[in-house]
């Protein structure tokens, strides 16, 4: 759930972070008398869940109030990266003396939260990280403990930074770290974190993203964002899936998948990676999920891109001949005309494997590399042969 500029700088301002004074407007005359009350020279942010807004001309520093009110009527309206401009952040324009990068994030690899710390902030971090990976600072945090002033410290020092802006920073990484793990985020992002010419620190931008995870244990804080609550964003599949209760994500691959738990469903996902395919989705049909596996084999076969279907049963607790019948009832229901692999392996696995020999006469795999194997390969060869499949 990513929040909007203008939430995520009230959320660092809660936190004891300095931001520019601005008001968040839905007119050109709106944006005049802003530009006004600020001191007339301010910027002008569309307000829109995506990033390098910059590049696509949606930011802008203006000298006056009839020229805020002039660029907020063009930003009105447009479309930038498929998100509609409908509000506009004017803040006043921030003295900048040097322009910085930081970002508190959830980090795989070192499975623990991160924070990322650059001299080289602005537009292009990607591209200066990138061809400058030295000039990107990093230290992992223990979640028991948070972000301590000692580590903070030392991650200012080793990015070369001495003298009375030091501490200050510091101090700002600490505050952005309560931030992040307060609200229960994935990403608190400020580019650029910058220092002012009397050494002050300021957020002059903020992406926050929120745990999807968290959402009902943030409901007070979500209910209290200014402007509401941000959108959950999703393709229409995603949104057809959530109303059914289950949980899919679409994806941009060829190879449609079902499988049941949400681990087992990403250790599919992975091995079709390493066989070269990629994935259409994540829909994993556990628990009580099975009894919908009609609605799920149709969401699935409803991405026009899904070239095969892989289907991936393993059960302890859940049995996979309950499971399997579900799925064969829906594919005899459906009758999708695609390729389909199947590998079932626990309980009930001799019952599964009948019931799909004799309704499908469909041969299980044993091994689920084989099962994925084929169905990457069937993919692939109806794709070369620019077949689109019949559903």
């Amino acid at each position: 759930m990513d929040l909007l500029e203008h939430q995520g700088k009230h959320l660092l301002i809660d936190g004891g972070l300095r931001v520019p004074r601005g008001q968040v407007v839905t007119s050109p005359e709106a944006a005049r008398d802003a530009a006004s009350a600020l001191g007339g020279r301010v910027v002008c942010k569309a307000q829109v869940a995506t990033g390098k807004r910059g590049k696509a001309g949606a930011v802008r520093l203006v000298d006056g109030p009839e020229e805020a009110a002039s660029f907020v009527s063009e930003l009105l309206g447009r479309d930038i990266a498929g998100h509609l401009v409908e509000t506009v952040l004017v803040e006043e324009a921030v003295p900048i003396a040097r322009e910085l990068y930081v970002a508190v994030l959830d980090d795989p690899t070192s499975k623990c939260p991160t924070v990322l710390f650059s001299t080289q902030g602005g537009m292009d971090i990607e591209e200066v990280s990138a061809s400058h990976p030295d000039s990107l600072h990093r230290v992992s945090v223990d979640v028991r403990e948070g972000l301590t002033g000692a580590q903070a410290a030392e991650l200012i020092a080793t990015a070369g930074i001495s003298g009375a802006a030091a501490p200050a920073l510091a101090t700002a990484l600490e505050q952005l770290y309560a931030v992040y793990a307060a609200v229960d985020a994935a990403l608190v992002e400020v580019n650029p974190l910058v220092l002012t010419d009397t050494d002050e620190v300021a957020a002059l931008d903020a992406k926050v993203t929120i745990d999807p995870g968290s959402v009902p244990r943030q409901q007070a804080l979500l209910d209290d964002l200014p402007g509401g609550r941000p959108k959950v964003l999703s393709t229409d599949l995603e949104s057809r899936g959530r109303d059914l209760g289950l949980q899919y994500i679409e994806l941009d691959g060829d190879v449609g998948v079902l499988a049941n738990g949400a681990g087992l469903t990403m250790t599919t996902l992975d091995a079709v990676a390493h066989f070269d395919g990629e994935a259409a989705n994540f829909l994993e049909i556990g628990g009580d999920a099975y009894t919908k596996a009609t609605p799920a084999l149709e969401l699935v076969l409803s991405n026009p891109r899904v070239r095969s279907l892989l289907v991936n049963f393993c059960g302890a607790f859940a049995r996979t001949d309950v499971m399997a019948e579900g799925v064969v009832a829906a594919i005899e229901e459906l009758r999708p005309t695609l390729p389909i692999s199947f590998t079932i392996h626990g309980t009930g696995e001799r019952e599964a494997i009948q019931l799909v020999r004799d309704r499908l006469g469909i041969e299980p795999h044993d091994l689920m590399d084989d099962a994925v194997r084929e169905a990457v390969d069937a993919a692939r060869a109806a794709s070369n042969s620019g077949e689109e499949l019949a559903r």
